[in-house]
């Protein structure tokens, strides 16, 4: 393996045109070693060149408005706990824990779509299944032409993250990502305040995310933050961008050499409801996790002191599917017992 540059830090994130990586050659390498070098730097980083149509884009932005400002009682037809095992649904506001703590905003669950005859679901597979789709017109639509755009996108970004390391361009693919796991959110942070008596202090606490690439649209209100080397940092808005960000198991993969990231999101005071729509971009379910041998400066150390939940990734060793459920059932614990009480990790 050749030796990769060192990082180098500022307090703005990098935005990287990735147009080249559907070409070939001298293009296609430059984006890489442009990834590769947020990925270091940062780990969050913003792409633009990426060939997702802001119609569409724009198109699901209208829609999700159009769900959120339902009443909560209408929205509660589609909650979470009718999608059971495929842990998809709408949860309210307060619903979802970061650290033991509420997040102040509410949202809509959703990942790659199976009907019940599919093997997963039959299986009995968690967070695999159908998705439970608000009865708007042209949301259904729009959401899955929106998750396969995003999906290629994800396809593409992790050639780039494997040519970065000086890997083969279907690294990932042949050993964890021909068939990801796709999960999306629709997530939306009003501005009204926090009732009294509810311990809320943030739209989203610090976390890391879970699995690979993470590609996040937000809305033009803003409020993610990122914590650097020298200290939190804004991500605002960049128009026909996503932000990207690297998750628990390429840490986990690349021996810390690609950190995921602590993230989180202030809580919202602008006046204005804000909009974010992340897609996870995650190794198979039933896939194991596997450092890659030979980076240079890649040294897996235990980073847990540092960390927001004190875990060492680079402990890890199973399927990606036990880390996942591990992690979500704290999100929602009472869910957790209702529907996953007999799923077990594997030995």
């Amino acid at each position: 393996m050749r030796d990769l540059p060192p990082p180098s830090f500022d307090d703005r994130l990098p935005v990287v045109n990735v147009s080249g990586l559907a070409a070939a050659g001298a293009a296609r390498d430059a984006a890489a070693a442009r990834i590769g070098a947020a990925c270091r730097a940062h780990g969050f980083f913003y792409v633009v060149g990426h060939g997702v149509d802001a119609a569409l884009v724009a198109r699901l932005e209208n829609l999700a408005r159009r769900f959120f400002a339902l009443d909560e009682a209408t929205k509660m037809q589609w909650r979470m706990a009718l999608g059971g095992r495929a842990w998809r649904g709408y949860f309210p506001l307060g619903g979802e824990l970061t650290s033991g703590r509420p997040d102040w905003k509410e949202g809509l669950y959703l990942g790659t779509e199976l009907p019940q005859d599919h093997p997963l679901v039959q299986a009995r597979t968690p967070v695999h299944g159908p998705n439970l789709f608000p009865d708007i017109d042209g949301l259904r639509e729009t959401l899955l032409a929106y998750m396969d755009a995003v999906t290629a996108l994800g396809h593409r970004l992790m050639e780039g993250i494997a040519l970065s390391l000086s890997l083969p361009a279907d690294y990932f693919a042949e050993r964890y990502t021909a068939d990801p796991l796709i999960l999306f959110r629709l997530f939306n942070y009003p501005t009204q305040p926090v009732p009294e008596g509810m311990d809320v202090h943030w739209g989203v606490g610090e976390h890391t995310d879970y699995g690979l690439l993470t590609i996040l649209h937000q809305d033009e209100v803003g409020g993610l933050q990122v914590r650097t080397p020298g200290g939190w940092i804004e991500a605002p808005p960049v128009a026909g961008s996503f932000v990207c960000n690297i998750g628990d198991m390429l840490d986990r993969m690349t021996g810390g050499l690609y950190k995921s990231t602590p993230h989180r999101v202030v809580r919202n005071t602008s006046g204005r409801d804000r909009l974010s729509f992340p897609l996870f971009f995650d190794p198979n379910f039933e896939a194991r996790v596997q450092r890659i041998e030979g980076l240079a400066g890649a040294q897996a150390l235990d980073d847990s002191a540092l960390r927001w939940d004190r875990a060492n990734v680079h402990a890890f060793n199973g399927r990606y599917g036990d880390y996942l459920l591990a992690k979500v059932s704290k999100v929602f614990p009472q869910l957790r017992d209702e529907v996953l009480q007999d799923a077990r990790p594997s030995r």
